[in-house]
């Protein structure tokens, strides 16, 4: 079998759903598993939902409304006919959010942001079905939740494999087109969870895994894998090949184009994953695959905005050693912060960290007890992969270089704006 992933941006509207009809078209979809993003910024819309939610705010019920409204509008445009069953599957979806949101009782957000926001995948997953059935292409709509289980880390959940070869070999049926949808999974009390933001790509792994797949195939709206990011470099190149090992490096990195959990099940089964552009699905695009690392060899170079980089100094002079830093460690952990740079000295120990849940102002009022604490907020990360002297000065160039760090391969440099 053939796993293919469409994101957000492939479905955003309905010429999205009619150009991946016009994709599978050109080529192939027996033996083929879709999985499925929300349409466009849903997952955006229903975090909005989600704030209501928890504000208790007089425009939660008009923010369904939209998420709604936004939907609704798909549908009319792709079905001529409003007494098509697809109206009916997807009032019912939009009824059972609504009817979670009057008698839910937990308090714990993290569990409800699972609960609400897989939505998005369920509807837009709906749709699309419906659409392939509609045109004529015979399809089996797959509940993801009933195939990856997971453990109940809502937000960043853990996948039990075990489970989950288990649901994907038994359930899956082949000479068929499967949808499903990504990002989301199940505990073992069946309350919905999530595999992370951007988890899309890492579901479609997990089936190719589980399927002993061909390829698996990511449908961007670019032609491949880009050596950097086109919105803040001019004369990005694509790359035709990159290694596993690479990919992952890149992925760690925070490359955006393949989400670092992806590539561990592909490599350890050898299973090609392509990048290729929704808009023209017959151009080659990018083969992550054994092979050479690079293939045009050209340094590469990511970019994470709004991180935090964060110093600490003892306050008695004291070295800081093995034993405070992993008492910091374990409160980055404890908090989830994610660390993206390390640099120490004698007496200071500087990281740059991305605080996604919101969390440092807590964890600054523990780390503030035992030392000095110096921050900046909204400084930006590059990192080059493979860089020269040019692709250096490129990104320090007009701004505050706040810390810089070089190795053999890599070199790391946080700024902010002049």
């Amino acid at each position: 079998m053939r796993v293919f992933k469409f994101g957000g941006a492939s479905v955003k509207d309905a010429e999205g759903i009619k150009n991946v009809y016009d994709v599978l078209q050109k080529v192939g979809y027996e033996d083929v598993l879709l999985v499925v993003s929300a349409m466009g910024k849903t997952t955006n819309a229903l975090e909005v939902v989600i704030k209501n939610y928890f504000d208790k705010s007089a425009e939660l019920n008009s923010s369904v409304q939209e998420v709604k409204k936004y939907h609704n509008q798909i549908l009319i445009d792709l079905f001529e006919d409003e007494k098509n069953e697809v109206f009916k599957a997807v009032n019912t979806q939009f009824s059972d959010l609504e009817y979670f949101l009057t008698h839910n009782k937990s308090p714990n957000y993290n569990f409800v942001y699972d609960q609400i926001v897989s939505y998005g995948e369920l509807i837009s997953t709906t749709i699309l079905s419906h659409f392939m059935n509609f045109m004529g292409i015979k399809t089996q709509w797959l509940d993801v939740r009933n195939f990856i289980k997971t453990d109940a880390t809502y937000r960043d959940a853990e996948v039990d494999w075990e489970l989950t070869q288990k649901n994907i070999a038994k359930n899956v049926k082949r000479k068929t087109l499967n949808i499903t949808q990504g990002f989301l999974g199940s505990d073992e009390n069946n309350f919905t969870t999530t595999l992370g933001r951007e988890g899309s790509d890492y579901t479609a792994a997990i089936f190719a895994y589980c399927l002993n797949a061909e390829s698996v195939t990511i449908w961007k709206d670019v032609p491949g894998v880009m050596n950097a990011d086109p919105r803040y470099f001019e004369n990005a190149s694509l790359l035709n090949q990159i290694s596993y090992r690479e990919a992952i490096e890149l992925a760690f990195y925070g490359a955006t184009v393949i989400h670092p959990k992806t590539l561990q099940p592909l490599q350890k089964k050898e299973i090609p994953l392509y990048v290729k552009s929704f808009i023209n699905p017959l151009l080659k695009g990018t083969s992550v695959s054994k092979g050479v690392d690079l293939e045009p060899y050209l340094p590469c170079f990511i970019v994470k905005r709004n991180q935090l980089l964060i110093s600490l100094s003892s306050i008695d002079f004291s070295f800081i050693m093995e034993e405070n830093i992993s008492e910091i460690f374990a409160l980055f952990h404890q908090f989830k912060i994610k660390v993206n740079l390390i640099q120490n000295s004698a007496i200071s120990f500087s990281v740059c960290v991305e605080d996604k849940f919101d969390n440092f102002k807590a964890l600054n009022a523990i780390l503030s007890k035992k030392f000095k604490v110096e921050f900046n907020e909204n400084v930006t990360l590059y990192t080059i992969r493979h860089f020269n002297e040019t692709a250096a000065e490129t990104v320090e160039k007009n701004k505050v270089v706040l810390l810089k760090q070089v190795s053999r391969e890599t070199i790391q440099v946080i700024t902010k704006e002049v």
